[in-house]
């Protein structure tokens, strides 16, 4: 009995797609500590692209001195305002977090507040859900002092590595595009939905989150709370907190606020939060980021759950980018196995030519 042999051409292409991924699993498992620095990489290099090419192919500048260009702008205008942030937010939580005192009296006033309210008392707030709270949040203060090293090297590593991808995009470009087995129609898909979704979350969640603050510091300025500056950059930040967002500053805080006696500021402060915070959301969503790229909000905020998880803060770009990959795959699947070549079309990356789509 005679037994068919396997194709020895599909064996070395197994073999080789086998080698290709353990190779890739041990670079990545060896390298991950980069990780962040490269995802940043590509993070920036998609962001500058269309005026980087612009520059050096339309006004023929010089490539190196051109990518240095945009190095020093992402110095000033991403890394710098970071680190001002991050400079003025430290000693404020510090300071606020010695104040212990200050703190249990603001939870006793809470918890007597919500001792005879209706589903607030089966809330537990003794002082040992407290000390429980307070416990878990301290733990990640020694995380955040250790990762102090590893951002700064990762920040180089970004640099390092945007330098290079710029100085070398044609060629890198046109390498990937031949690489990717895929019709060029698919190609050109694969390409938009990065291009859309890296620069709509790279840009809409700093937007989102600096007119949420904003709006959120004005009003607490107005119904007279303290530290409205810190609350308001606090506010800013819980915008990238999956499903709950701002609400996880200004409800603790209107609650204390009512607790504490104050009831026309507490329930006018929550109005407030409610319809301008968390409406700006919506506001923002319909013009500028629609504008930039329309994400659904579903694939947004599970997107950022996972991406949290993977990559850290880095995920908010690649988390729904990972999570958008399903559909877009099950499209390629249907443009390669299901309807057949559409056709030749031109490199979609080539970077002479922007065909990507305008988000």
């Amino acid at each position: 009995m005679k037994y068919k042999q396997i194709n020895n051409n599909s064996i070395n292409q197994i073999m080789l797609i086998i080698i290709i991924i353990l190779i890739s699993i041990l670079v990545f498992k060896n390298l991950s500590y980069y990780l962040p620095g490269f995802l940043g990489a590509i993070t920036l290099y998609i962001l500058f692209r269309r005026p980087y090419f612009r520059l050096t192919e339309f006004f023929r500048w010089k490539k190196s001195l051109t990518s240095l260009l945009f190095i020093l702008l992402s110095i000033v205008f991403i890394i710098l305002p970071m680190w001002a942030l991050i400079d003025y937010l430290v000693p404020q939580i510090n300071h606020f977090f010695s104040n212990q005192q200050q703190i249990i009296d603001k939870f006793n006033t809470l918890k007597v507040f919500m001792s005879d309210k209706p589903l607030l008392k089966d809330i537990d707030m003794s002082d040992t859900a407290l000390l429980t709270f307070l416990q878990r949040l301290t733990r990640y203060v020694p995380n955040i002092l250790n990762s102090v090293a590893e951002v700064g090297v990762n920040i180089i590593v970004t640099f390092f590595v945007l330098y290079f991808m710029q100085v070398h995009a044609k060629y890198m470009e046109s390498t990937l595009y031949k690489a990717i087995p895929f019709s060029p129609e698919s190609k050109r898909d694969i390409w938009n939905e990065v291009n859309v979704m890296v620069r709509s979350n790279a840009i809409g969640i700093p937007i989102l989150g600096f007119f949420q603050g904003v709006v959120a510091m004005i009003g607490y300025w107005v119904f007279g709370i303290d530290n409205f500056v810190l609350l308001g950059l606090l506010t800013g930040i819980s915008s990238i907190v999956p499903i709950l967002g701002t609400m996880t500053i200004y409800i603790p805080i209107c609650a204390i606020t009512l607790a504490s006696g104050e009831t026309a500021n507490g329930i006018g402060l929550f109005i407030y939060c409610f319809i301008l915070v968390g409406g700006i959301d919506n506001v923002l969503r319909f013009t500028i980021l629609k504008t930039i790229g329309d994400v659904p909000p579903m694939i947004t905020v599970f997107g950022v759950l996972l991406g949290l998880n993977l990559f850290g803060m880095l995920g908010l770009i690649f988390g729904p980018l990972i999570l958008s990959s399903i559909g877009l795959l099950i499209k390629v699947y249907s443009h390669e196995y299901g309807k057949g070549d559409r056709g030749e079309a031109d490199n979609p990356m080539e970077s002479g030519r922007h065909l990507d789509r305008e988000p």
